[in-house]
């Protein structure tokens, strides 16, 4: 009875191996086959059932054997979106793209010439990370919104380009902040900080940090003049007296113009104790060199 029971099992494993080989075999027939016009019908069908990755074997063959012929241009679109869906943006960006520029009539090309920048905006990485990706996919949606100003695609592709300028925005902050947490370890890192953080207001105007960075910049500033040679002190905190004073014209409402304040208050103290150390070292300069008058008066 056991016996029977494992031949009737181990037959059942052989007639479903046997099945899964021959629809494979069959696969494989069609695909090194020669007969076009059915795999092209196998590969349409593929594709709406979603079992993309037998679709795309089908797509790259028959994309060679169709060039130049009326059916190209749908090939065309579908190998594009092929590897869309199989999440290969860097394959599917450019072939969105080569559909829009071989076929610029055409009613997708406004489509894909879309699609071709979203895959772009998808290969965007964290804003830690080189944002050339980033940059490339602006520059794509721009020029979309450059060539189809009536699309309705017009106000998604306003989005993305927000979406990745915040982006390059959060990227140019967490570098100019770097400067800062590390002008403890090199305080001409403070000076560099105050640099970016002006760089990032002026690129970006419209930031959501720009107070924070403002403030930011104006410690810095001290930071750099209090590291500095006290002849060179006065000058720099003079400066950060005057960063504070711009940014209470700017934000006289702001909740940061309590720290700002401060920070323009230690500026002011640090100037009166650098012309303290100053006039302190002239002083002693002054008593040595008398002191060495009288000492080679006397030894005449």
């Amino acid at each position: 009875m056991f016996k029977n029971k494992q031949l009737v099992l181990l037959g059942l494993i052989v007639l479903f191996l046997s099945g899964a080989i021959g629809c494979k075999s069959k696969f494989e027939k069609l695909r090194t086959g020669t007969d076009v016009p059915k795999k092209y019908q196998e590969a349409i069908r593929l594709y709406n059932k979603k079992k993309y990755s037998k679709a795309l074997l089908l797509f790259d063959d028959l994309m060679q054997r169709y060039r130049g012929m009326s059916e190209a241009e749908d090939l065309s679109y579908y190998f594009a979106y092929t590897n869309y869906r199989l999440r290969d943006y860097t394959t599917a960006r450019y072939q969105f793209k080569v559909f829009a520029d071989t076929y610029p009539g055409s009613s997708r090309a406004e489509e894909c010439r879309f699609m071709s920048a979203y895959c772009y905006y998808l290969e965007s990485p964290n804003f830690s990370l080189d944002q050339e990706n980033t940059q490339k996919a602006i520059e794509s949606l721009q020029l979309f919104i450059n060539l189809y100003p009536k699309s309705e695609r017009v106000a998604e592709a306003s989005k993305l380009i927000t979406d990745l300028r915040d982006k390059l925005e959060a990227k140019a902050y967490a570098n100019a902040k770097l400067y800062f947490t590390t002008g403890g370890y090199n305080p001409e890192n403070y000076r560099a900080a105050v640099i970016a953080f002006r760089n990032v207001l002026r690129d970006f105007p419209d930031t959501r940090y720009a107070e924070e960075m403002e403030l930011l910049a104006i410690r810095s500033q001290y930071l750099y003049s209090k590291n500095s040679y006290e002849t060179k002190q006065e000058e720099r905190f003079n400066e950060a007296i005057t960063m504070a004073g711009d940014f209470a014209d700017k934000h006289p409402q702001s909740k940061l113009l309590k720290d700002v304040q401060e920070v323009s208050k230690d500026a002011q103290a640090g100037i009166v104790a650098a012309k303290k150390f100053i006039a302190l070292q002239e002083a002693e300069m002054k008593a040595r060199m008398a002191a060495r008058d009288t000492t080679a008066r006397k030894n005449k």
